[in-house]
């Protein structure tokens, strides 16, 4: 992989921890002055080091490419848990509609089985949704 400025901002927080490794008296400031640009990073890295350039650039390939390689296993490792996530979703509301469907089967099945009963339920519960509206109007 070729260090390039997109590389290197793409990588940066793997970049830094690893530079700061390397070359621990490089200052925060120091980066930071540096940050997204290739050629002063190298600049810079070489004036407080007096370093090869050949070897800090090697060195930023090989930083930028495991920054690379971990963003995309994380990305990864998020498109699979993603891809979970919306299974399980999936799988979820199945159960909740068969759930549904099994409950309106068996009140449908007791409805047939002795109506009488189911509408003396219901007109109760007429009676007390019509209660409950008629005191909730006259509280206002």
């Amino acid at each position: 992989m070729a260090l390039n400025t997109q590389t290197l901002h793409g990588a940066w927080n793997e970049v830094k921890g690893k530079i700061r490794e390397r070359w621990g008296d490089l200052t925060e400031d120091d980066l930071q002055s540096a940050r997204g640009n290739v050629e002063q990073l190298v600049g810079m890295i070489q004036r407080k080091t007096g370093e090869a350039r050949s070897s800090i650039m090697h060195y930023l390939d090989e930083a930028a490419s495991d920054g690379a390689n971990a963003a995309g296993a994380t990305a990864e490792a998020m498109t699979d848990y993603m891809s979970s996530a919306a299974e399980t979703v999936r799988d979820t509301a199945h159960d909740a509609v068969e759930s549904m469907r099994e409950g309106y089967a068996q009140t449908e099945d007791f409805v047939r089985r002795r109506p009488m009963e189911s509408l003396a339920v219901c007109f109760g519960a007429g009676l007390i949704a019509g209660a409950i509206v008629t005191l909730t109007l006259r509280s206002k």
